[in-house]
């Protein structure tokens, strides 16, 4: 009798203990877009604005028809590196997105990018839209790939 009451004791302070550990946060700050470049919602800013933001989140449309355009979206800097889409735009749909910078200085981000960078442009290509799903163990650059992605579409009006 005395064994089962210290193991039924034994058991319930093993599940209080259990149930009240408490990890550490781990604080995740949302990706940043890189200063200086316009604002996608008004159009306000001029031409002025791109250049001074200098090529690396240029608003470049270049355009072979009045139809189709390309363009660049802000670089978004993430914890492992800054990211940037390409897009074109034709029809009103996503006919190419590209990433133009990512992470890739160490064979950790490459091996992870050589993956998720692919995926990311399929995606963006096969919904039109900036609400894609994330690659699964490349968070950052998934998020970074999704801020870029969401000001190319605002800057080409989609």
């Amino acid at each position: 009798m005395r064994r089962v009451v210290f193991a039924l004791f034994g058991t319930i302070a093993g599940l209080v203990g259990l149930l009240s550990f408490k990890t550490h946060a781990v604080s995740v700050a949302a990706p940043s877009v890189a200063t200086g470049t316009t604002n996608p919602g008004t159009g306000a800013s001029g031409p002025s604005s791109s250049a001074a933001a200098g090529p690396s989140s240029s608003t470049g449309s270049s355009s072979s028809s009045a139809a189709t355009k390309t363009v660049t979206g802000a670089s978004v800097d993430t914890r492992w590196g800054p990211v940037q889409v390409k897009i074109t735009v034709s029809g009103g749909k996503i006919t190419n997105a590209t990433a133009v910078v990512y992470p890739q200085n160490n064979s950790r981000d490459q091996e992870i990018n050589a993956v998720a960078i692919p995926t990311l442009q399929q995606e963006s290509v096969g919904r039109n839209n900036a609400n894609i799903d994330m690659v699964s163990g490349a968070t950052y650059t998934s998020q970074g790939f999704i801020g870029s992605l969401q000001d190319a579409l605002n800057q080409a009006g989609l």
